[in-house]
C-alpha cells in the first residue's frame, strides 16, 4: 500500500515545461502586437545617418522635415504646444527628442532645439538613423 501511494504522487506532479511554453508564447504575441502599434514615419523623411546598428524611432518625437516644417504626433505643431502636450504626460524635467530630416538645414534644427529649451524642455536630444554597415 505504501508503494502505490508514492507512485501515484510522482504521476500527479506532471511536467513543468507546459507553463513555460505558454509564457513564452504569450510574450511572443505581446511583442508582435506592440511592434505593429508603432506609428509609421512619413515615407519622404530621410533621417540623419550614422555608422551604427539600426534603431527604432521614439513614438513622441518632434519631426523637422527638409523645409523646416515641424510636426509632432503627425500634426503641425509649435515648440510651446509640444512642451504643453508633454508636460501633461511627464513629471519633472521634460525630455524632447528631435527627428531631423537629413536634408533639413542645421540652423533650423538648432533653432528648434533652442525654441524647445526656451519653451521649457529640460533636455533636447537629436535622434539619428543608425545604418547597418
Amino acid at each position: 500500500m505504501y508503494r502505490s501511494s508514492s507512485v501515484q504522487s510522482v504521476r500527479e506532479k506532471g511536467e513543468p515545461t507546459l507553463p513555460l511554453i505558454n509564457v513564452v508564447f504569450l510574450m511572443l504575441i505581446f511583442f508582435l502586437a506592440t511592434a505593429q502599434m508603432a506609428r509609421p514615419l512619413d515615407p519622404s523623411l530621410e533621417l540623419v545617418n550614422l555608422d551604427e546598428d539600426a534603431f527604432v524611432p521614439p513614438p513622441d518625437a518632434v519631426v523637422i522635415d527638409e523645409t523646416g516644417n515641424i510636426t509632432f504626433r503627425g500634426a503641425a505643431a509649435a515648440p510651446d504646444a509640444v512642451i504643453a502636450a508633454l508636460r501633461t504626460e511627464q513629471s519633472g524635467d521634460i525630455a524632447v527628442r528631435i527627428l531631423p530630416d537629413r536634408r533639413a538645414p542645421a540652423t533650423s534644427v538648432i533653432n528648434l532645439a533652442q525654441d524647445l529649451r526656451s519653451a521649457g524642455a529640460g533636455a533636447v536630444f537629436i535622434v539619428t538613423e543608425q545604418a547597418l554597415q
